[in-house]
């Protein structure tokens, strides 16, 4: 019975080579601590880093033309201030209104 079904079985399953290959192939590919899985992970771990670097390039640009803008120009260093720290004059009142669904 044993001998019959390994008459079945093709000759380049029963090569040691290729079933040594095969062996090697398996191990790398899943048991290995650089295998598949975990290269697939960390290419979508760096492809997400460069969109992430992207973004704040962008960012770092839009921050340096806005403080170049503040800083040559009153009138907008001002507003900035007053929008974003509620300063005020000495002579004015500032009200500020919350909404309930912000709190």
């Amino acid at each position: 019975m044993i001998q019959s079904f390994w008459n079945k079985v093709p000759w380049y399953i029963k090569n040691r080579y290729v079933l040594t290959t095969i062996a090697f192939v398996i191990w790398l590919a899943f048991f290995d601590q650089h295998n598949m899985i975990s290269q697939i992970e960390y290419k979508a771990e760096l492809y997400q880093l460069n969109q992430d670097k992207t973004y704040y390039q962008a960012e770092i640009i839009q921050i340096r033309e806005d403080l170049e803008e503040l800083l040559s120009d009153n009138e907008k260093l001002e507003r900035f201030a007053r929008e974003r720290y509620y300063m005020k004059r000495d002579n004015e009142e500032i009200f500020v209104f919350v909404s309930e669904d912000e709190e």
